[in-house]
């Protein structure tokens, strides 16, 4: 197999998020200030009660459609089950969207051998990103604040275009602008269910970063395993 391009997801791949339980409690109450401080009177443990209610909609929606609905519509159906006028354009939603992204960047660290992998296999690949993700603009300034975007070809989160992996609308597009067939392009992820089954369904082989001690068991296996970046560079030896 000649390769000629290597795709990555962003979070717990060239990112490393800290756990849900680390970086949610704080994002939300950062995002619900905002809103008090926009003159939405509702308290928090009700806006808490009725944002997840609402995430759980959506996540159910999303993965029988596998759509990608931007983090604004989220804000915006949970402020008019309470009342409030707000569509998911409205200046106060897009706000309070940002509110959470701010935090929540402060939970993202970069990967330390994530600039020397991409600067290494940029020398010889096309590369390109492909990220599930609500929050597109914070992805993107994600990818510049840690030096990343410079390296990628392509850049697709799926909050932007309304799909998401592992659906094969969004691997396909990526593969489209990189010129290349699935066939001569590696996906590398960390997780089996989104990016092992939904590359390799398109007909990429798929490298497993292993970032968990466990993972849930699937009738999917990726075409190679490794436990960090830097192993990439002797997988497709650069």
């Amino acid at each position: 197999m000649q390769v000629k391009a290597v795709l990555f997801d962003l979070f717990n791949t060239l990112v490393l998020l800290e756990s849900d339980e680390v970086f949610y409690p704080p994002s939300l109450g950062r995002l619900h200030a905002f809103l008090v401080r926009n003159e939405v009177n509702i308290s928090f443990e009700d806006f808490r009660r009725v944002y997840f209610e609402v995430r759980s909609e959506l996540y159910a929606e999303t993965e029988k459609n596998l759509e990608e609905p931007h983090f604004n519509v989220r804000v915006s159906r949970v402020l008019q089950r309470f009342g409030y006028d707000a569509d998911a354009s409205s200046t106060i939603v897009a706000g309070a969207t940002m509110a959470f992204a701010e935090e929540f960047e402060r939970y993202v660290h970069l990967d330390n051998d994530a600039l020397d992998v991409l600067s290494k296999l940029r020398e010889k690949y096309r590369l390109g990103l492909v990220s599930n993700f609500a929050i597109p603009e914070c992805a993107l300034e994600l990818l510049h604040k840690f030096g990343l975007k410079k390296f990628f070809d392509v850049t697709l989160v799926s909050g932007a275009i309304n799909k998401r992996k592992p659906s094969p609308e969004i691997f396909e597009r990526a593969l489209k602008v990189l010129g290349v067939n699935a066939s001569e392009a590696v996906f590398v992820g960390d997780m089996l269910d989104l990016d092992v089954k939904g590359s390799k369904n398109v007909g990429m082989k798929a490298v497993l970063i292993k970032r968990r001690s466990s993972e849930k068991i699937l009738h999917v296996t990726p075409d190679i395993v490794v436990n960090s970046l830097r192993e990439l560079l002797h997988v497709l030896e650069c």
